[in-house]
């Protein structure tokens, strides 16, 4: 429907810094979107595919270190940001700029709620025009929580659980019929 890339809000847990929450990972990359791309286009074989498939989950996990061992940013500029404003310091430049507010404008909130037990556990969008997806990796299927507000035009979970079935049949297609030497 969007075809598009969105800044993305993916939790990861500083449990390993005294008072440590969350920081953000910015799933969303220059090696997702190829890997996605790949998909609607007709010269790419499947090789290829796995490939950029795999090139993407390198950056994500990457990512996703950088996030847990605090070295992300956006906790680091919320720090910088609620400093500037404890001290009544004028707030710096950079987060008037229109691009951090697109940067921080998360159309698609998720998160891993990884239990034992089979449930499934929900939480809503973080922005008007979002989606809030949670998921819950089973040991022979994941259980998925997709929402959005009902008051935007633009948004519907329904379309977006949809698609998103879509594209993991999509996937395990392309790992059913690419089968990999295990050298």
């Amino acid at each position: 429907k969007y075809r598009r890339c969105c800044a993305t809000y993916e939790s990861a847990s500083l449990r390993m810094f005294r008072l440590g929450r969350t920081d953000t990972i910015r799933s969303a990359s220059n090696a997702s979107a190829s890997f996605v791309k790949s998909f609607d286009d007709p010269s790419k074989q499947n090789l290829e595919k796995l490939d950029l498939m795999e090139k993407a989950v390198k950056a994500h996990r990457s990512y996703t270190n950088m996030a847990i061992t605090g070295q992300a940013i956006d906790r680091h500029l919320l720090g910088l940001k609620l400093q500037a404003a404890e001290e009544k310091l004028s707030v710096p430049a950079i987060f008037r700029d229109p691009a951090y507010a697109k940067a921080l404008h998360y159309h698609l909130s998720t998160s891993q709620v990884p239990s034992k037990t089979d449930c499934v556990m929900c939480f809503g969008p973080v922005v008007p025009d979002g989606y809030g997806f949670c998921y819950n990796p089973m040991e022979d299927h994941i259980n998925f929580a997709v929402s959005s507000f009902n008051s935007c035009k633009e948004t519907d979970a329904g379309d977006l659980a949809g698609a998103v079935e879509e594209a993991l049949l999509d996937l395990r297609r392309l790992l059913e019929q690419t089968p990999r030497s295990k050298l």
